[in-house]
Order: C-alpha cells, then sequence, then structure tokens
C-alpha cells in the first residue's frame, strides 16, 4: 500500500500509541495531535501537536489547513465530539475512521460469536449508548452525502501498562498478601482481550483502504479466556501459585460498588467471543499473537520497572474485604 498521510486524534492512548508505531512502520506520514500528557513515547518520525481536541478554533489553528487521506479519531465519545473531529479534519479527509466499541453490541448477546450484524443495543452503559449514537450520525452522513467514514468497534484492548480485571494493580496486590479476589460471576464466562499490538496489524490494515469505506469492523482478535483464566494467568505472572478466587455474582458487585456495574452489567458480565472473518478479509496477517499468559506476564515486567504506577485504591480493597466476607458469611 502507498504512504498515506494520517491524522491520529489521540495517538498516545492503549490503543492509539500501537496504532501509530504500526503506521510508520508501514511508511504512513503521520501527525498526531492530542494535549500533550501521556507517557507513552511515540516514533520520532512522528509530528506531534498539542491541542485540545474540544476546542475546534484551538485544533484549527493547530493543523493550519494541512489535509489528510486518513484521520483516526480516537478521542470521539458522544456525538458533539464527532461534530468536531468532522469539522476541524475529518469531513476533508480521504477516509474517516470512527473508533466505537464492541460493548455496542447487543446485551445480552442472542447468539455468539459476534458479528457486524448483531445489533448494537446496550441498556445498560451510557458510554455503549453514546458510541452507537456517533455511528448512528455517522452512518447517517455515509448515505445522505457519502462521508468516506470507516467504524472500528475493539472490545477490551489493552496494552503493557493496563490490567484487565476490575481493581487492576489492587487486585495484583491482593494476590501476592495471600488475600482472596473477587472475580465476577462464576468466572467461566468468557472474555475477548486483545494486545493492541496485534490490534495494530489490523487497524493499519485499514488505513486508506477504499473497501473500508461505508464499514462497520468488529476488531478483536479470537483469544478469549474466561475470567478464571485471566485471573490464574495474573497470578502466575504475580509469583502467585495458588490464588484464592471468591466468585460474586455482578449484580451483587454493582449493589456494592455502582462504578463498576455499567461495565460489568453492559459487557463484561457475558460471554463476549467475536467473529473477526470481515476484518480478516481485508487484512489476512490479522491474528492474535499475544495470548494473556503472555500478556500478563508483560504487564507485570512494565509494573515491576515503574513501581511509581503500582497504587493500591484503598477504598475499593477495603470494600473487597467486606464483601468477601459477606459472601463468606452468607453462604456459611
Amino acid at each position: 500500500m502507498s504512504s498515506r498521510r494520517i491524522l491520529f486524534l489521540g495517538g498516545s492512548g492503549v490503543i492509539s500509541t500501537s496504532c501509530v508505531h504500526a503506521a510508520v512502520a508501514a511508511g504512513h506520514d503521520v501527525t498526531v495531535l492530542n494535549r500533550g500528557r501521556s507517557p507513552r513515547t511515540l516514533p520520532p518520525e512522528v509530528r506531534e501537536l498539542v491541542a485540545d481536541v474540544r476546542d475546534a478554533e484551538a485544533v484549527s489553528a493547530a493543523l493550519a489547513g494541512a489535509e489528510f487521506d486518513v484521520v483516526a479519531d480516537f478521542l470521539s465519545f458522544v456525538p458533539a465530539h464527532v461534530q468536531t473531529a468532522l469539522e476541524v479534519a475529518g469531513e476533508r479527509a480521504g477516509q474517516y475512521i470512527f473508533i466505537s466499541s464492541a460493548s455496542a453490541y447487543q446485551k445480552p448477546p442472542t447468539r455468539v460469536p459476534v458479528t457486524e450484524s448483531t445489533p448494537l443495543r446496550n441498556p445498560f452503559w451510557q458510554y455503549s449508548r453514546d458510541k452507537i449514537a456517533c455511528e448512528d450520525l455517522l452512518i447517517a452522513a455515509y448515505r445522505d452525502r457519502g462521508l468516506p467514514v470507516t467504524i472500528v468497534r475493539p472490545s477490551h484492548t489493552y496494552d503493557d501498562t493496563l490490567l484487565p480485571t476490575m481493581a487492576g494493580w489492587t487486585d495484583v496486590a491482593r494476590l501476592r498478601a495471600g488475600k482472596p479476589v473477587v472475580v465476577h460471576g462464576d468466572g467461566t464466562t468468557q472474555w475477548t482481550l486483545t494486545h493492541s499490538d496485534d490490534f495494530a496489524v489490523a487497524f493499519t490494515g485499514l488505513l486508506g483502504n477504499p473497501a473500508a469505506i461505508g464499514e462497520a469492523f468488529t476488531l478483536t482478535g479470537t483469544h478469549a479466556p474466561t475470567w478464571n483464566q485471566i485471573y490464574t494467568w495474573l497470578a502466575d505472572a504475580a509469583g502467585v501459585a495458588d490464588p484464592q478466587l471468591v466468585h460474586i455474582a455482578s449484580e451483587t458487585i454493582a449493589a456494592w460498588d455502582p462504578d463498576l456495574g455499567p461495565g460489568l452489567l453492559g459487557d463484561k458480565a457475558h460471554s463476549m467471543v467475536f467473529d473477526n472473518a470481515k476484518v480478516s478479509a481485508l487484512v489476512p496477517e490479522f491474528r492474535t499473537t499475544i495470548p494473556f499468559d503472555e500478556g500478563a506476564r508483560r504487564i507485570l515486567a512494565w509494573f515491576e520497572s515503574h513501581p511509581e504506577r503500582q497504587q493500591i485504591d484503598e477504598r475499593r480493597d477495603a470494600m473487597f474485604d467486606r464483601m468477601i466476607a459477606h459472601a463468606r458469611s452468607a453462604g456459611a
């Protein structure tokens, strides 16, 4: 594929950093626009612009009229964000790629694997409903005026800095202290995890691809371990041979901690297995190469080299103690 001029709105986040690296490696001319606060490093070839993407005037000034073949929008979460992104850059590009979410798919799913034809409906999580609203706006623009949009739906995508469990590093600290950790449900639901380096392979194959215009793609990979496996692999990476997993219903966890509720009831509590055939047909080299047993080792290695990030959430840690004690007394 020939070199393209790519603008990343975002570009230094969990998913987008890997995509920027992959785009540069593929020979594209890459510009990244964000607020410049990420600790992640970008390739030296990248042109970095600093502006608040919500400030249309500041973004327009930073871009100074530059034109791009592709605008990849990792920073829009509600329709107003999309409208601003289109106004400042996306409308003029040859392709506008919107990063949606696989959490927008029907919950609970009536059938698996989930495909692009699975209805978009999530009554549990506002984040997902907002992404659906963004997609509705963009599909209408494609139909009405031919906006060259591509929609990408990642599920739980992580990099070496991100723990996938409810309490992050607090769960690791509990495991290492010999304390039990809370796992939602019975731990047997399947959950698709995608390392950002794998995601970036498929994403890069969609950049400037004419067959991707007007289309939506599930982009998740095929690695779907159970939550029991995820916690066990994380414990193994942390050097814990016999982790104590306490299973508590997602609805109960949501009652104890409403902040966890939408992401559990609207996503993680369900077995989410995806069909990636559509994106694989355009990007046949895309596959899962980093399963979570390896991903967990990478994450622990990163945290060991960044002790300042080993922060315990005291509130949630204490709440888990109370939750586990209550569950055990109720079952006695």
